[in-house]
């Protein structure tokens, strides 16, 4: 099947965000999904898996209200795929739509999406700033501060780590590694698209 090129998809990310908060969550993701895809033995796929979650969030900075709701339009317009579609929209499931998770990818960025967020949360707080010296026992700390990073749902990321079948510190752990694993790479297309 045909998919959208990346760089295709990165420009229809830009259309829709311009916020350097939103564009650095979307290579996160993206960069964590790929990691994934590998790790979990879907690596010819990785590329697809990596779009996935650099689209995920295309409506959110225009239409917070419509988060997965308004992304399909959107989507279809930038003549992306239904089966990217339905990836991106199930990410919100329980959330804003009824579109469950269905193959491992989906499972993976529903349960990494909002745990991303809150793994960069606390790397800021740290005086490296990044994820590559940061321990599991430090970001459990930060995970069981109900007041850190309060945006991030840890009912969402718990939820995601019961779909995949894993435990809690699996999902911490894999998900660090992945982000400090390709750290560098966000920093330096951050820098290239001067945002």
């Amino acid at each position: 099947m045909e998919h959208i090129s990346r760089n295709d998809a990165f420009e229809l990310l830009k259309k829709y965000n311009i916020d350097p908060f939103h564009i650095q969550h979307a290579l996160t993701v993206e960069a964590v999904m790929k990691w994934y895809a590998n790790e979990l033995g879907y690596g010819e796929d990785a590329e697809y898996w990596g779009i996935v979650g650099l689209l995920h969030d295309i409506d959110f900075e225009l239409y917070p209200e419509q988060h997965c709701i308004k992304a399909p339009e959107l989507l279809r317009e930038g003549g992306v795929s239904e089966d990217i579609i339905h990836g991106v929209v199930s990410h919100g499931y329980g959330i804003t739509v009824d579109v469950a998770p269905e193959h491992e990818m989906e499972k993976v960025l529903f349960a990494a999406d909002e745990l991303t967020g809150l793994i960069w949360a606390a790397a800021l707080m740290r005086p490296s700033k990044s994820t590559k010296d940061m321990e599991l026992k430090s970001l459990k700390k930060k995970y069981k501060s109900k007041g850190f990073a309060a945006g991030c749902s840890r009912e969402v990321i718990e939820r995601g780590a019961e779909q995949l079948g894993w435990g809690l510190d699996e999902l911490l752990t894999k998900t660090l590694a992945a982000m400090a694993a390709s750290e560098d790479t966000i920093n330096e297309e951050m820098e290239k698209e001067n945002v």
